[in-house]
């Protein structure tokens, strides 16, 4: 198999579909025990059903694909190690993935990416390759040099079918979790969004259900481009945000195929509002959540979604720089 360009990474291959994601989700539960479910009460009273996705072993929902992903390369593919990109949630779950398999791993991650991620992701034995992302350098121009010159396979965060298939595992067992425990199927599910891939797996995963991907203000690329009917990048002064998680530059061709068929609509939310989430979230399910991870739940606590009693939100994830985490909890900015 050939290396794809990271301008369409591996979308030429084939189109994600629901029979992956129901594979994945065979492999997941042979391999970590469903994360929990939990009902929750908004501030107006309405009730939703929380994923929590942060307690996964890497803090994140990124482990399912990169599982999916790298259990199903060749051995000829796994020799030659690969190469990802990731402001460090998907690093760590390519990082954790590899080691389990035996697997060199890359990992491209911005600079200034929370020095918690950074260290959790070198701990679990992956070799980091930096780049100035506020200098706009390209994160997968610099891949495509390292695969050019390894011949490693690339591990796209959310351009790749294996990935959206391992993250769209978290609906086939939020769908199970929900029947048994909300009396019936979400109706709607609300999660946090960059590039789409865990918004596209959810679709496939749950193809009855609204799905609405959130994303930070000034980052909504992603909006735009569902309701404009064309992939649209982030303009180039967009504002700083918490979200580093949710900081991609655009969506791709594959992930927007799977949402625009769907109907897919998006919101954003403000810097505000996800510090409001945060808290919430601590105060009432004692979850510690990381800005881009409280996305999803700052939507509804502001009103921009509305819950019908089986909606769902997203959880993800819990990788949180102390220092910044505990001015959000005392109400600082």
């Amino acid at each position: 198999m050939t290396n794809p360009s990271p301008q369409s990474p591996l979308s030429e291959l084939r189109a994600p579909t629901r029979d992956g994601v129901l594979r994945a989700a065979a492999k997941m539960a042979r391999l970590l025990p469903p994360t929990p479910l939990l009902p929750l009460t908004l501030p107006d009273g309405a009730m939703v059903w929380a994923k929590v996705e942060s307690l996964q072993p890497v803090g994140a929902f990124k482990i399912r694909g990169a599982w999916h992903r790298l259990t199903d390369m060749t051995a000829d593919e796994r020799a030659r190690g690969i190469v990802a990109v990731s402001s460090g949630n998907h690093a760590q779950g390519v990082a954790w993935a590899a080691a389990r398999l035996g697997i060199a791993a890359r990992i491209v991650m911005p600079a200034d990416a929370p020095e918690v991620k950074l260290a959790a992701t070198r701990a679990l034995g992956a070799d980091i390759v930096l780049y100035d992302r506020r200098g706009g350098e390209s994160r997968d121009a610099v891949a495509a040099a390292l695969i050019a010159q390894s011949g490693a396979v690339l591990v796209h965060a959310f351009g790749d079918p294996w990935v959206i298939e391992g993250q769209g595992s978290a609906g086939i067992e939020l769908a199970a979790q929900m029947v048994a425990q909300a009396g019936g199927a979400p109706t709607r599910i609300v999660c946090p969004c960059g590039g789409g891939g865990l918004s596209a797996g959810l679709v496939l995963a749950c193809p009855d259900a609204t799905v609405v991907p959130v994303e930070p203000a000034g980052w909504d690329d992603l909006t735009r481009s569902l309701a404009h009917g064309a992939i649209e990048p982030v303009a180039g002064d967009a504002p700083p945000t918490a979200c580093d998680a949710l900081q991609t530059p655009a969506t791709y061709p594959i992930n927007f195929a799977v949402l625009h068929a769907a109907g897919v609509r998006g919101v954003s939310v403000t810097e505000a509002e996800v510090r409001a989430a945060q808290r919430w979230a601590f105060d009432r399910l004692h979850l510690v959540i990381e800005p881009g991870g409280a996305a999803g739940l700052a939507a509804l606590i502001a009103g921009k979604v509305p819950a019908d009693g089986r909606t769902a939100v997203i959880l993800s994830g819990g990788n949180v720089d102390r220092a910044a985490y505990a001015r959000v909890l005392a109400g600082d900015k």
